[in-house]
Parts: C-alpha cells; sequence; structure tokens
C-alpha cells in the first residue's frame, strides 16, 4: 500500500504529506500495531497530514503483515541493521520532514507535534532529548543511563560543538533536504550519532525537545548490545574527527619533545632527585616523529574524507594550501636533510679525534640525536608533500580539495529565519534548494 491510513482515515492534502513517521522494524510484532494505532491517533488529533513508512530488516513473526493490514506502507530493506533500515524508509518517505521512532513502544509518538512545529520554524534537524522530558523506571539500563549516553554526548559535543543532550533518542526530526545533503553511510546503530555530527558540521540548525522513555514491550531480547554498539558510536565520533584523534595529539607530542629536547641538548637536568640525560632526549626526539606523524595523518585524514563526500570542505584546510605548497615542503624537508647531514658530519668528526674507538654516549648523542631526527623528519616532510600533491592532482588550485558537486557546503542565513516570506520554510531548504530532478 501505497499510503498510512485508509481512505476515511488520511489527513492529506493535495501536495502529499507533509510528514512522513517512518518506524524501523525488525519483528515487532508484539509492539508494532501499538505504535501504529498511536501514531494514527496522533496524526488524527492534531489535524497533521502525515504517513507512517514501516522499515521492515526481515521480520519473520508476522510483523509485516501486521502492518500491511493496518494500512501502512512497508518498505523491505535487505541489508542489515538499523542505520539500513532507516536509510531504506526514508529514502522512500514522501513527505516533506520525516520523522523517526523505534517500534518498541518505548519512545511517545505523541511528541511528533512538537519536533514538527520546529521543523516549519526552519529546524533543520530536531533530536528528542529523554534526558529532559523524563526516563520512565526501567526504561534505560544504569550503565547506558549513567554512563555510556551521558560519556558518548559529551565526546560528540566536544568534537562537533553539536548542541544535543542525548545524541542517541531514536526519536528525531528532520528535513528530507537536510537529510539528502547529510549524506548518511553507517549501517547500525551509530547512524544516530552520524546524523547530529553531520548536521553540526555542515552549519544546520539543530534542536530539541523533551520527550520521555517508556520501558519497552517487546518479549524478546533488544537488538541494542551494550559493549558492541557503545564502541561502534565510539570509534565513529573519533574516525570523524581527526582534530581530536590525530591532530591535537600530535601537536602535544611535538610540543612537549621540543621543549624537552631543547632543555637537554646543553646537559642534564635534575627534577628532584632525577637526573634526565640523553636518553630522555632519545625519548623526546621520538615524540617529535611520532607527533610529526600524527599531525600528517590527521591532514591526510582530512583531506581524504573532504574528496570523499565524508566530510564538508574545511576552509582553513583549504586557506592553507594556497600557502604551503608542494615547493614550499621541498624548501623544508631538504633544510631538515641538511641539518642532519650536516650534524652527523659533526658527529663523524668527533669520533675521529677519538680515532674511531670508545665514545662517550652521553656527550656524542647529543649530536647524534638531533641529527638523526633532522634526516628522520626531513624525509617524512618530503614524502608527504609529494603525496599531498598526488591528492590535489586535478582540482583547482584555489580549491584544492574540493568536494564532489553532492557534497558541497551550503550557505546558511540564520539571520533570515524571522523574515515573513520565510515563515515555515526550512532554513537549509533556503540556503541549498534541491532540484526535484
Amino acid at each position: 500500500m501505497l499510503e498510512s491510513f485508509t481512505p476515511d482515515q488520511q489527513h492529506r492534502n493535495d501536495e502529499g504529506p507533509e510528514v512522513s513517521v517512518v518506524v524501523p522494524c525488525l519483528n515487532e510484532a508484539g509492539t508494532l500495531a501499538i505504535c501504529i494505532d498511536q501514531i494514527q491517533a496522533m496524526f488524527r488529533t492534531h489535524n497533521i497530514s502525515g504517513e507512517i513508512v514501516v522499515a521492515d530488516n526481515g521480520s519473520t513473526d508476522g510483523s509485516v503483515e501486521i502492518a500491511e493490514r493496518l494500512g501502512v506502507r512497508v518498505v523491505r530493506v535487505p541489508r542489515k541493521g538499523y542505520g539500513s533500515a532507516l536509510m531504506g524508509g526514508i529514502s522512500a518517505a514522501n513527505a516533506k520532514f520525516v520523522v523517526t521512532g523505534d517500534s518498541d513502544c518505548s519512545h511517545d509518538f505523541g511528541d511528533v507535534p512538537r519536533l514538527l512545529e520546529k521543523l516549519r520554524h526552519g529546524s533543520d534537524l530536531v533530536v528528542g532529548n529523554r534526558f529532559l522530558g523524563g526516563i520512565k523506571p526501567g526504561a534505560m539500563r544504569g550503565l547506558h543511563r549513567y554512563l555510556g549516553n551521558p560519556v558518548l554526548t559529551w565526546i560528540g559535543r566536544l568534537f562537533y560543538k553539536a548542541p544535543c543532550g542525548d545524541f542517541h533518542c531514536g526519536l528525531r526530526g528532520f528535513s528530507k533536504a537536510a537529510y539528502e545533503l547529510m549524506d548518511l553511510r553507517t549501517t547500525g546503530m551509530e547512524f544516530a550519532s552520524e546524523m547530529v555530527v553531520k548536521a553540526a558540521l555542515f552549519k544546520m540548525r539543530i534542536e530539541e525537545v523533551p520527550t520521555t522513555v517508556s520501558p519497552d514491550r517487546r518479549d524478546r531480547a533488544p537488538h541494542l548490545r551494550t559493549w558492541r554498539d557503545g564502541w561502534r558510536h565510539l570509534r565513529f565520533l573519533l574516525l570523524y574527527s581527526p582534530r581530536w584523534l590525530f591532530l591535537y595529539p600530535g601537536l602535544l607530542l611535538i610540543i612537549l619533545g621540543t621543549i624537552t629536547g631543547l632543555l637537554l641538548l646543553s646537559g642534564p637536568r635534575m627534577i628532584g632527585s632525577i637526573r634526565l640525560d640523553v636518553h630522555t632526549l632519545l625519548y623526546a626526539a621520538m615524540a617529535v616523529l611520532l607527533g610529526f606523524q600524527s599531525v600528517v595523518f590527521a591532514t591526510f585524514t582530512k583531506v581524504f574524507a573532504i574528496s570523499e563526500g565524508l566530510l564538508p570542505e574545511d576552509p582553513r584546510l583549504t586557506r592553507l594550501f594556497r600557502y604551503v605548497k608542494l615547493e614550499t615542503g621541498l624548501l623544508v624537508g631538504f633544510g631538515l636533510i641538511a641539518f642532519g647531514l650536516g650534524a652527523s658530519f659533526l658527529a663523524v668528526g668527533s669520533w675521529a679525534r677519538w680515532r674511531f674507538g670508545d665514545l662517550d654516549p652521553v656527550r656524542t648523542m647529543r649530536i647524534v640525536i638531533p641529527a638523526a631526527s633532522s634526516l628522520t623528519l626531513g624525509f617524512e616532510i618530503v614524502l608527504s608533500s609529494f603525496f599531498l600533491s598526488v591528492l590535489g592532482m586535478g582540482r583547482k588550485e584555489t580549491t584544492m580539495f574540493q568536494l564532489p558537486s553532492r557534497a558541497l557546503t551550503p550557505t546558511f542565513a540564520p539571520e533570515s529565519l524571522n523574515r515573513p516570506e520565510n515563515a515555515g520554510v526550512n532554513s537549509f531548504e533556503r540556503s541549498c534548494p534541491i532540484s526535484e530532478e
């Protein structure tokens, strides 16, 4: 069936439904009918033009037959996973706005009008917050409530500046236009985090509404696996932030290694009763090299992610590569190699004075360690410069790492939200209209 309701129950206008409620489903025969009844009652009570789309992920317990009997459109999604089911259902949605919610009776679909109201007034993504609305006894495991969800949400807010207090609430609404430009790709439970992260990266207008969560009524074990899915969320948050995963740790290693190395070049240092000498100098040099490698990884990852449309274009990176070119990298790299060679010859000369016999390592290592470090760092800079130039081949010089056209970063105009002509128009659609084609 193509619509949510039987003909005498439909709340539609000539332009189609205003909102599509997408419900992922995998063997939810015990609760699906209750959820559908609640959504239909909400449509009638609030006179909302809407449709229900059940995204079935391979149910074998009669869930599909229940949905069809109630006049709901069913989309079969063969690829397994929470994210896969939602992507299939959202793609099939016909409305301008989409609301998602689980089919286990844990979400209150009576809150849909509150989400819809914010979408009508220009929000691009509206996320329910269960911590503000209320968590009923038995609705959320203590490990999830007090550790998993708060920690992962804190990391998401820190890394991406997303104004959400509950990254993982399944009850959320968004415009179809915003969803299409997010280009979401994760197939598991981390789909919820990806949506918030992508919306924040694209500078979309994100809001949240309090919502309640109740104990689910399913008669089987939940699909959520605490440690597996928690790790998938954390892994995603790290992989999508080269800055926190590679750049900041790398810069910290470089700074600490450089300061320590400079302090020990002239001689040993005492910290209380602890003597720091050439052995510490060696580890300081290693910290600098590892830090540089981490910074390079951050750059490579960011450039690749932008090129593949995984991340929006970063104007700071574009400006950087207008000045930091292959020639710049080669000049710095060969300069360090020259310094390393010069220091190496100096070390050999010192060895010659000892007639190439036994050396005092405490003295000679203060020359050898900086020399070897400079040689290594210089070669890494030269190789990295060539590799970055290969990544930039074929792109415009002024936008060296320009995104593909399907993932161009939109320009938002939040100040236009209060203009009368824009009332009820989504901010993402105003700034990034999408062709009907």
